[in-house]
């Protein structure tokens, strides 16, 4: 990104911390590629027969995201991890969707390990929705109790964020990032042990 675009990028960031809902729609198609490419990525973990495409998810979280009363990004990168976090949200309301329409009440246990065992180019088929739905079930509780660490899980796993880029968005060192990313691990990782969702 050219520097002047960066420098208006900053300034519309700076308009939306301060409550300027209108500086969304500016900074919109500034950063509407990068978006794009963020979307990708998310459908890439992601196996259904999608009337969600990765058009549509860029907009519904552009929707999603002008629904706050002000940003809390406070910068480019930091605002790609939160566009992320909306469009993890939009796709596991999805999938909770599919699951209410074709399972019924018994429960299953769901593993992190089913999740990291899975190479980055590997998508989510509709059997493995409930992995993503127990993720989500994961964070939010991750979130209110150590908000950093999720925040870390959001950029890392769900951004494909380097460690350096999820470090800048954040304001941490990457030496922080490294250590809490292993800590925010085991924690999913043990929160999840005892998760139960719904199953075929």
């Amino acid at each position: 990104m050219a520097e002047s675009a960066q420098t208006t990028v900053t300034s519309l960031l700076r308009q939306m911390q301060a409550g300027n809902r209108e500086a969304l729609g500016e900074l919109f198609p500034l950063v509407y590629d990068e978006l794009r490419a963020l979307a990708h990525r998310h459908r890439q973990r992601w196996r259904a027969d999608f009337t969600l495409n990765t058009t549509a998810l860029v907009h519904e979280a552009y929707l999603k995201l002008v629904e706050q009363k002000r940003s809390e990004a406070a910068n480019r990168t930091h605002f790609l991890c939160v566009a992320s976090k909306a469009m993890r949200h939009i796709l596991c309301n999805y999938a909770r969707d599919r699951l209410r329409k074709k399972r019924g009440g018994d429960l299953a246990r769901v593993s992190l390990t089913d999740i990291e065992a899975l190479p980055a180019d590997v998508v989510f088929s509709p059997e493995q929705a409930e992995v993503l739905v127990a993720l989500d079930a994961a964070l939010r509780r991750l979130e209110t109790d150590q908000k950093e660490l999720s925040d870390i899980v959001e950029c890392r796993f769900f951004g494909s964020m380097s460690i350096e880029d999820t470090a800048a968005a954040l304001g941490l060192s990457p030496a922080t990032v490294k250590r809490r990313w292993l800590l925010a691990r085991a924690c999913l990782y043990q929160a999840m042990q005892v998760h139960t969702l719904p199953k075929a």
